[in-house]
């Protein structure tokens, strides 16, 4: 299975030791699917991590943060979008979605209630949230 990850998962997996998005941080370093991302996509987590009011949540400082960074550049699949999309009205979330169909990403998970997960599906890929494709993965891991 095939995932790509908004950067707000990894935020809120930054910030939130017990929640859903740390459990599927932890389900991905297990290996239970592949992370894929693109140069757009990890340059944006490394951006926002960095955001003064989200460094103040999850209180990590820069050599951790840069640890961090360093295992989704080693680990990650990079994947390199052909083609420029303007599906969803948020610009900055297309990347997502070029990310997604460029790896051939079964998911897309992310919290983005007033875009992206209204789209639903895109070309094979459904857009998910965190908790929705945590069941997903319960599911097949049972299988």
């Amino acid at each position: 299975m095939k995932a790509v990850l908004d950067a707000n998962v990894f935020v809120s997996a930054l910030i939130n030791n017990r929640g859903v998005p740390k459990q599927l941080i932890d389900l991905w370093r297990e290996e239970a699917f592949e992370l894929l991302i693109s140069a757009a996509i990890f340059d944006e987590i490394g951006r926002v991590v960095r955001y003064r009011k989200i460094a103040a949540l999850h209180k990590l400082a820069e050599p951790e943060l840069q640890e961090f960074l360093a295992l989704l550049g080693e680990e990650g699949r990079f994947v390199e979008p052909v083609e420029r999309l303007h599906v969803s009205p948020d610009e900055p979330d297309n990347r997502y979605i070029e990310c997604a169909l460029a790896g051939s990403a079964d998911y897309l998970v992310t919290g983005d209630k007033l875009h992206l997960l209204p789209i639903g599906e895109y070309q094979g890929t459904q857009i998910v949230s965190p908790a929705m494709f945590l069941a997903a993965l319960q599911i097949e891991r049972r299988d």
